[in-house]
């Protein structure tokens, strides 16, 4: 190419190098933009559910004393953290389903770890067992009412129940889903079933066994706030129902508010880790 060819081939952006470089720009910017668009497209739908309260607020299409405005909600819910009341409630939950939550993922990890581990005990329990977990909490509550009484231990049983049914499932199906030909190699190198157990089944359940404790915290949360509905008087359950026993919709949209968005931040921190821990797991990837 002669040296006027090239000049005019780079001044009208044709050059080796012309297109990329004028592209690249771009391209930033337009995977900037599909990130950005990913992030919001969750909060589509609660952005335009609150828009739609305040719309129909402002217009008056639902009494207020059945749905209160936002703002006034905002303010009840502002009133209860300046107080100190909502700290109070959310604290006497989180001890409950904390000690439910631990009581119920040990005994679903003991409990699935020896039916993945036996065919002949997975045999004599699981068909009982999955009949069981067909029962909702509150059906299981007048029973244990009359073992253990209205008290504290009620509400840790309870919790512990519903954490226990989805960790106990994923620990079982974590431990059969060890591939076949891992377990011959182990057998070729003389592994002992203790060295089976620490060295091959046990890395590949454990994404399976995170998911699991994932789903058993989820179960917790929303077993706390039903045993606490009928049986508290603390807590974020027991907030919803003095709200609606004195008819007042703003504690009531206010508590239900809490619920949701710590539910919804522990989910996401769970997520994470469980992210974390499929990456460290042999074969790992990004998601």
């Amino acid at each position: 190419m002669s040296a006027e060819a090239e000049l005019s081939a780079v001044l009208h952006g044709k050059g080796q190098h012309g297109p990329a470089r004028a592209s690249l720009p771009w391209r930033r910017f337009a995977a900037t933009a599909t990130r950005a668009a990913d992030a919001a497209l969750p909060w589509l739908l609660p952005v335009a559910l609150v828009a739609l309260w305040f719309i129909g607020a402002e217009q008056g299409w639902i009494s207020p004393q059945v749905l209160p405005p936002p703002l006034f909600v905002w303010e009840t819910l502002r009133d209860l953290a300046v107080n100190g009341d909502l700290w109070l409630h959310v604290s006497t939950s989180f001890m409950r389903v904390g000690v439910g939550f631990a009581v119920g993922t040990l005994l679903g990890l003991v409990l699935g770890s020896a039916m993945g581990l036996s065919r002949r005990f997975e045999a004599y329990v699981l068909p009982t067992f999955n009949a069981l977990v067909q029962i909702p909490v509150l059906a299981w509550l007048p029973f244990v009412l009359l073992i253990v009484g209205i008290g504290e231990p009620l509400k840790y049983i309870l919790i512990a129940k519903a954490a226990l049914v989805p960790v106990a499932l994923n620990t079982l199906q974590g431990f059969r889903q060890t591939p076949v030909a891992l377990r011959e190699v182990g057998e070729v190198y003389g592994y002992s079933r203790r060295q089976q157990v620490l060295e091959i089944v046990l890395p590949h359940a454990v994404p399976t066994l995170f998911t699991g404790i994932r789903l058993g915290f989820t179960k917790a949360w929303l077993s706390l706030v039903v045993v606490e509905l009928v049986a508290s008087s603390e807590g974020l359950g027991y907030l919803i129902v003095y709200g609606r026993q004195l008819f007042q919709l703003d504690l009531v949209m206010a508590a239900v508010i809490v619920v949701g968005a710590i539910g919804y931040a522990i989910d996401r921190l769970l997520d994470r880790l469980e992210t974390a821990v499929h990456r460290r797991q042999p074969g790992g990837a990004e998601p």
